[in-house]
């Protein structure tokens, strides 16, 4: 029986020793989930571009890399690009125009061939490694994306929403089917790959050389601090409350939101209560899917850091019958979580795992673990 393990949101090289995998004691569990994988796909952000320079992103991953080759063996390993790792493609990219290549299917299979991703997975031994955008077909009937380009159609007022959105007026993009004044979406047009890539990328590129200027990338809404604008105002617990008091008393009160509405940054709302977050992420990845015309049973994403669907959850199946799955994320995120798994969607450490003939199969590898071990390192700085 075949069988694939996806994980995504890894962030590896982060500031502030947030990525947890980069923590030998906290990759054993992972290697042990592994240990009967033929794949494994790392679905997006595996390696944090947009907070550290690069040599110092590419020295902090490669002992994850080297250690999953080992126990990968001559497995596979596809590694889909987000919007934190969007730079291991431009290589490609820019291949590609040269080349005068034509649209950007769903899957494209792209060797490894120089650059820094060739230099992070340089130990990886005899290991398959290949990069896949903007997504990869698991199985018949499963496709997996990072799930970046939901932040197009998002109406949570995100820092990466809102650049989108302002790079989209400087291109004089229309658009379409978005949610209006009341809340009431339309039905949505369609794009391609290459619809949102035009309008996303240039964002992608400017922050990867913020970063690689020696200025820390989270003061104009790098790495943490946009995951914090996303993250934080979905949680419940501690420091979680106060940053989202902070968001609605600043970032998200409803003149400010009608700003950003007005200037044409919008649609967006001030509503951002934990369900109304989870609510969002879910709209916006499902217009993703209709706009593209994915043709799937099961869609599974990342980005968003919120695990799901967990329990009896509504909305994580879409219109036309297709179910959403998200991989959650491997970041010690404090402001977001309580004092065990069951506290918060935004527990670290779950994987998706797939066989054949079964629907996927969310699991959480660290849901025994205890804040105080989760923070580690950082506590006992």
């Amino acid at each position: 029986m075949s069988r694939t393990v996806v994980l995504s949101d890894l962030h590896l090289g982060s500031s502030g020793d947030i990525d947890l995998l980069r923590r030998p004691e906290l990759r054993e569990p992972l290697w042990a989930a592994l240990a009967e994988a033929d794949e494994v796909v790392l679905l997006g952000d595996a390696v944090e571009l947009r907070d550290l320079p690069l040599e110092a992103a590419i020295e902090t991953a490669r002992p994850f890399f080297e250690e999953l080759g080992s126990v990968i063996a001559d497995g596979r390993v596809t590694i889909v690009p987000g919007n934190h790792d969007h730079h291991l493609l431009a290589g490609w990219l820019e291949r590609r125009r040269l080349d005068g290549a034509g649209e950007l299917d769903l899957e494209q299979r792209i060797p490894v061939e120089g650059g820094p991703l060739a230099e992070v997975v340089e130990g990886m031994g005899q290991a398959r490694v290949e990069l896949a955008y903007p997504g990869v077909w698991l199985r018949p009937g499963t496709y997996a994306t990072h799930g970046h380009y939901l932040d197009r159609h998002l109406t949570v007022p995100s820092f990466e929403r809102l650049a989108v959105a302002a790079v989209e007026r400087v291109l004089g993009e229309a658009r379409e089917g978005e949610a209006d004044e009341a809340g009431e979406r339309e039905a949505p047009g369609s794009a391609s790959p290459a619809d949102y890539e035009r309008v996303q990328a240039p964002l992608y590129a400017f922050l990867f050389a913020l970063a690689q200027s020696g200025t820390p990338a989270e003061r104009l809404g790098g790495a943490n601090p946009s995951a914090r604008v996303w993250q934080a105002v979905g949680g419940r617990y501690g420091r979680a409350a106060r940053i989202r008091g902070l968001l609605l008393g600043s970032v998200a009160l409803p003149g400010a939101v009608g700003v950003a509405n007005r200037l044409g940054l919008g649609p967006v709302k001030a509503d951002l209560s934990p369900g109304a977050i989870t609510r969002a992420g879910l709209a916006a990845m499902g217009d993703v899917v209709n706009r593209l015309g994915i043709d799937a049973d099961h869609v599974v994403f990342g980005h968003t850091h919120r695990r799901g669907p967990l329990r009896a959850e509504s909305g994580w199946r879409l219109e036309n019958g297709t179910r959403l799955w998200n991989t959650g994320n491997w970041i010690d995120a404090p402001w977001l979580l309580g004092k065990k798994a069951a506290d918060s969607p935004y527990w670290p450490g779950t994987v998706i795992v797939l066989e054949d003939g079964r629907d996927p199969r969310p699991r959480n590898l660290l849901e025994d673990r205890t804040r105080e071990e989760l923070r580690g390192l950082r506590r006992r700085s």
